[in-house]
């Protein structure tokens, strides 16, 4: 298990390879970026030019943040990976990819997604409730965006399936600058 007092050095972002339909999202992914800048972090993410995670990369490198991508090759071919990026790493499996952020992050954030957000979000939380890792998980929760998630957690919770300890390994917060301040502060 990771020691919990370890101090954040780098974040995991977790977001949408599309940009979405409202523009808090990418405005939101962009405040993401400058913010983890401004508190010195380092940025591990999904390795893609598009999208929200495109947005939070652009925004972090403009500021100079050492921002490190992770693709699976089963994406390699689709000319979405970052040629901007401090460093990149092509990982044969999302599998691969998903231990590989788990490995180089401290803290773990997520913006809005579809499925694969929806899914890397999971796993890091249920490897936190398994004790293989004491990281924060934060959801950025930008224009109500995770609000069903969050009340289906809190009904699994009332059905028996979630103990009240386990919700609370999911944290919320409003903004980018909470969730960093979150992140930082463990």
């Amino acid at each position: 298990m990771t020691d919990s007092l370890q101090p954040v050095r780098r974040v995991a972002v977790y977001c949408g390879s599309a940009v979405g339909s409202n523009p808090a999202y990418f405005a939101e992914a962009r405040a993401l970026g400058a913010t983890i800048a401004a508190a010195g972090l380092g940025l591990v993410y999904g390795g893609a030019n598009i999208g929200l995670m495109g947005a939070v990369a652009d925004a972090a490198l403009a500021l100079g943040v050492h921002a490190i991508g992770v693709l699976p090759e089963v994406l390699a071919g689709r000319e979405i990976a970052h040629d901007g990026l401090t460093q990149f790493e092509l990982v044969p499996t999302m599998h691969d990819r998903k231990a590989r952020m788990v490995e180089l992050a401290d803290a773990f954030l997520v913006l809005p997604g579809g499925y694969g957000t929806l899914e890397e979000l999971l796993e890091v939380v249920t490897w936190a409730q398994l004790g293989l890792h004491a990281k924060p998980c934060i959801v950025i929760n930008t224009a109500g965006y995770w609000d069903g998630l969050l009340a289906f957690l809190d009904s699994a919770v009332a059905a028996g399936f979630i103990k009240q300890k386990n919700r609370e390994l999911l944290r919320v917060a409003a903004n980018a600058e909470e969730a960093v301040r979150m992140a930082v502060e463990g």
